[in-house]
């Protein structure tokens, strides 16, 4: 059975930071391209990150990039999101996704393989 479990989340002001972790057992996770995306309340779901299965390549919308940081650690089983300078319009529930074995350059509309149950990210004003 495979579980994909997100821990990190919480109340941050603008300007901060925080590091969102996700650990998923039950799959080789060295095969698999791991992702985050997040939904705002009244929004739809938005990719925010993709990396390779090797962490070598990473995607971002051009909004989020240099601000969020996605990388992995096969060892572990983990995939990471640093997040920096967080803004209030990042308030969102954040979730970690497997994605199989690419990210595609469509891989934020792309079907995913699990999601995690999601963690709560708050940016007070």
């Amino acid at each position: 059975q495979v579980q994909v479990v997100e821990s990190g989340g919480g109340l941050v002001q603008a300007g901060g930071s925080l590091r969102l972790s996700c650990i998923v057992s039950g799959l080789r996770f060295d095969n698999e391209a791991m992702a985050w995306f997040r939904q705002a309340p009244g929004k739809e779901r938005e990719g925010v990150s993709c990396t390779s299965w090797d962490g070598r390549n990473t995607y971002y919308p051009d909004s989020l990039k240099g601000r969020f940081i996605i990388s992995r650690d096969n060892a572990k089983n983990a995939v990471y999101l640093q997040m920096n300078s967080l803004k209030p319009d990042d308030t969102a529930v954040y979730y970690c996704a497997v994605m199989g074995p690419w990210c595609l350059s469509s891989w934020r509309n792309d079907p995913v393989n699990y999601w995690g149950q999601g963690t709560q990210v708050t940016v007070s004003s």
